[in-house]
């Protein structure tokens, strides 16, 4: 079979996984009645193993054993696991269901590192084929969501899990038909700085890429309100929240269509502000619209700029670290990019976020939405100010032609 669709398949279902429980489990906790410390935590597994696979990949799946296997044992391992988390659920053992999606997102995450060493291995032109390729992954993150969501009307139950196994299942049977991928750091000595992209710090020499990274960092604390308690909002206003949330992937895929006009246009900082300038207006309208009679426009517009909150913002600031560090420390400065954003940023927004959600909500009633979207919205404002007051790049520095997209 021709490797170009297997990888686009790979990628289709590597995101199905994840799509099919993830932005859901925001309204099954609370539905079971369970604390929001719990969705705290639920939205805080992610990024922890995001600190720890690193780890796992450079010292062991990336030296020792062909990465189509390794891809397959987790997601095996993950089939399982999910499998068990509905029963776990039925007996209202919160403990082990938190402790099980924890080790389920200890086998996840190195997985998208896996999946991406697998298709870079094995694209003849990554430029042309692997945004065509990822592209699948996003798609399969929205087919998830809305058959769970839609299909299934399952935003406040179980089988999401049981999907989310299945498709577990499925996804490792087709990476023992993916084509070899030898372990690429084989009989290689990696260091662990180098494993946790230590290399990445010689940029600090650069004052906009200090600005940068603290920026990156600092916003990804806001951002984790999003993905904890987007789908929950979002459920004041729809029946079927996850749904309605999936219009901010599709609009992730026309905006990742636009970005090379607007880079033409705009260069690195205005992007990244931009991309800034969105998660402040996305808080703002959710702000606005919440309430007793919640404004739906309110509440899908702002669902809609995480097209412009992801792409202007993430793609950006890998295409700026790209083009930032020389070869030999590209890949650890991406590394320790998503090893500060995705992981210590990410995780401690799930828990701001969570303090901050049930400081807001009564003991008898529903939680202050108003207020809890405010402190974001001014978080991210402030944020921006700081970029934009402090990011001086050197005119034409680390700004990519459009045709690196």
């Amino acid at each position: 079979m021709p490797k170009f669709p297997l990888l686009c398949a790979m990628m289709f279902l590597q995101f199905f996984v994840w799509g099919s429980w993830y932005v859901t489990a925001g309204t099954f906790v609370p539905a079971r009645g369970w604390d929001q410390a719990t969705t705290g935590w639920v939205y805080s597994a992610g990024p922890i193993a995001a600190l720890i696979s690193p780890l796992f990949l450079g010292l062991i799946a990336d030296r020792f054993f062909a990465s189509q296997r390794v891809l397959a044992v987790l997601h095996l391992i993950g089939a399982a696991i999910m499998f068990y988390v509905p029963s776990v659920a039925a007996a209202n053992d919160v403990d082990t269901f938190e402790w099980l999606i924890l080790v389920y997102m200890l086998c996840y995450m190195p997985t998208l590192g896996l999946s991406n060493t697998v298709a870079f291995t094995h694209i003849e032109d990554p430029e042309k084929q692997f945004p065509l390729a990822r592209v699948f992954g996003t798609l399969g993150w929205i087919a998830a969501v809305t058959l769970v969501s839609k299909g299934l009307g399952g935003d406040q139950d179980a089988i999401m899990f049981q999907v989310a196994g299945a498709s577990s299942a499925v996804m490792a049977g087709l990476c023992m038909i993916l084509p070899h991928t030898p372990p690429p750091a084989a009989d290689k000595q990696v260091s662990l700085g180098e494993t946790l992209g230590l290399g990445a710090l010689a940029l600090f020499a650069r004052p906009a890429f200090v600005v940068f990274v603290l920026c990156s960092f600092l916003i990804c604390i806001p951002l984790a309100g999003y993905y904890s308690y987007g789908n929950q909002f979002a459920a004041t206003v729809w029946q079927e929240p996850g749904f309605y949330m999936t219009f901010g992937q599709w609009a992730e895929v026309v905006f990742m269509l636009v970005m090379p006009l607007c880079f033409a246009r705009l260069g690195v900082k205005w992007m990244l502000a931009f991309g800034m300038l969105a998660w402040v207006v996305r808080y703002g309208l959710w702000s606005a619209g919440a309430g007793a009679n919640p404004v739906g426009w309110m509440v899908i517009g702002g669902i809609l700029l995480h097209g412009i909150c992801y792409d202007f913002f993430f793609v950006t600031g890998q295409i700026y670290v790209d083009r930032s560090a020389r070869r030999e420390i590209r890949g650890q400065a991406q590394s320790f990019l998503v090893w500060i954003t995705q992981g210590l940023g990410m995780l401690i927004g799930a828990q701001l976020m969570t303090a901050l959600v049930k400081q807001s909500t009564p003991a008898e009633g529903a939680p202050d939405w108003p207020t809890i979207w405010l402190w974001p919205c001014l978080g991210a404002g402030a944020i921006l100010l700081v970029f934009v007051a402090l990011f001086r790049e050197r005119p034409g520095a680390a700004t990519p032609a459009p045709e690196s997209l």
